[in-house]
């Protein structure tokens, strides 16, 4: 083409054809032809298909819950990669002698590739079922192949769950075991707390509480009888000094004046409890305690601390009530032979002061160690209210911290007996399974697919060949076909141009 800048229309490229129609007859017609007799000369090829459905688990999710929820999509591709593994593609062809022509030439990689190749897995459906082709030159190897990869997809999805649903378990057995040996060790905290602080939680508050007023009254009514106690000892001790006094230097006539001026001063004064008003207050005393102590039983067992402690003080209650009812008739008895020996009206008067000054001192005695023992008893008790609240703090942090993990032990002990259950339904076959409903038929007639896909491509092959070889013979022809070829050749202008003359047929 001597004009490169020459503008072209349809009738330009019609000429073109014309004039180069044997540049593309002849390549298309030679590819068509050598496509055609390729595609008829290449072996047979068929293809079987099975339809598998994928069937829901046989117990409602509502009772129990599958641990395998990926969609089935991902799970045919984690099973199809499985498959079409190496190791497993070699035992299927060994198993059915598949590719005995190609090994000859082949290595074993493009052959495994090359099975990779005819092996189909389709999806149909969202909901589950999908198909598995497989395409190869004998029928019924063809069939038998494709039946056992079906086999294999099923075999594998069944195991894959049943690992899936095991390994599952499995975690959240370990897990629960370690949350169940943190618990019991939180458990095992708390116990030893509470053990070491039994008489300090918030608990026993109102408790110590009541036992604290108790004491403080007990207290204040021990205080009562020894000053009353030590002030009539005063007194015995002065009417004592004074009989003495006027025994030694003779009675006068005025005795029984002041005798009965002394009496009158004794009975003003303040006096102290009687052996018998100090009988009536103990066994007071222990009627509160046994009541303290029905009530006390009425929460807490048997072995409780503060049981035990209340026991012990009815226990010394007790005594001593029995100590004072010892007490009490012995004064009596000591009173009537006393009255019985003494001759001497003053004579007995001193014998009885004297065992009234002993009486006292026995019992200021008594008094101060019961109100020692008190006053520690007060002390502890005190103590223990005071201590409550870092108690009850410290028992909050244990709690809280033994609330969260009992918590998730419980979310864990609930996840793990569903992951059972799961597993157990696996392994008995009623969860998600591959059910083949259209087993692998024998092809009866080949595929037609590789015939035309070859025809198809001889025939672009022939018509791009035989194009190009035209456009390259055009390109390559330096003559002229019109003036304009001229013009831009030999730069002259055209005058006139005459057209082909053409011999008429006569």
């Amino acid at each position: 083409m001597i004009n490169t800048e020459k503008s072209f229309d349809i009738h330009d490229y019609t000429e073109i054809f014309l004039r180069r129609i044997w540049y593309i007859v002849i390549p298309f017609t030679v590819i068509m032809a050598a496509a055609i007799l390729y595609a008829f000369s290449l072996p047979k090829m068929y293809r079987a298909t099975t339809l598998i459905l994928v069937t829901p688990q046989k117990v409602p999710e509502t009772f129990v819950r599958p641990t395998v929820t990926s969609r089935i999509e991902d799970r045919l591709q984690s099973i199809g990669q499985e498959i079409m593994s190496r190791t497993r593609l070699e035992l299927v062809i060994a198993e059915f002698k598949l590719y005995a022509v190609e090994a000859k030439s082949l290595s074993r990689e493009e052959i495994i590739e090359l099975m990779r190749k005819n092996v189909q897995v389709e999806i149909k459906g969202k909901e589950g079922y999908f198909t598995i082709s497989y395409v190869g030159q004998d029928p019924k190897v063809v069939t038998m192949v494709t039946n056992k990869l079906a086999s294999l997809f099923i075999e594998e999805n069944l195991k894959l769950r049943e690992q899936q649903a095991q390994g599952t378990s499995d975690f959240l057995s370990v897990e629960l075991n370690a949350m169940r040996k943190k618990l019991e060790e939180q458990e095992s905290t708390i116990t030893e707390f509470k053990k070491k602080h039994m008489s300090e939680l918030p608990e026993q508050r109102d408790t110590n509480l009541k036992i604290l007023e108790q004491l403080q009254l007990q207290s204040q009514n021990l205080n009562d009888n020894l000053k009353a106690a030590q002030d009539r000892k005063m007194i015995i001790q002065k009417q004592l000094s004074d009989m003495k006094i006027q025994m030694v230097s003779g009675p006068p006539s005025e005795n029984s004046a002041e005798e009965g001026a002394a009496t009158t001063t004794q009975s003003n004064l303040p006096q102290p409890p009687t052996p018998k008003q100090k009988l009536q207050n103990l066994e007071a005393q222990l009627n509160l305690g046994r009541n303290l102590l029905n009530e006390l039983k009425s929460k807490y067992t048997g072995k409780h601390p503060d049981i035990v402690r209340t026991e012990k003080y009815v226990a010394d209650l007790e005594e001593k009530v029995e100590e004072a009812k010892a007490y009490y008739i012995a004064m009596s008895n000591m009173k009537a032979k006393e009255t019985a020996v003494s001759d001497s009206p003053l004579g007995a008067s001193i014998q009885e002061m004297e065992s009234q000054l002993v009486a006292m001192e026995l019992e200021i005695k008594r008094l101060k160690e019961d109100d020692s023992k008190i006053k520690t008893r007060m002390a502890g008790f005190q103590a223990r209210v005071e201590n409550a609240p870092v108690r009850e703090l410290a028992m909050v942090n244990l709690t809280r911290d033994y609330q969260n993990t009992k918590e998730t032990y419980e979310t864990l002990l609930k996840k793990s007996q569903e992951a059972q259950q799961a597993e157990n339904l696996e392994r008995r076959q009623k969860g998600e399974q591959f059910r083949i409903i259209d087993p692998a038929r024998i092809p009866e007639k080949p595929i037609q697919g590789m015939i035309v896909k070859v025809l198809l491509i001889g025939f672009v092959l022939g018509l791009g060949l035989g194009l190009g070889l035209a456009f390259f013979r055009e390109q390559m022809d330096r003559s002229f076909r019109d003036a304009e070829d001229l013009e831009a050749t030999m730069e002259f202008k055209v005058l006139a141009n005459i057209p082909k003359i053409q011999k008429k047929a006569a």
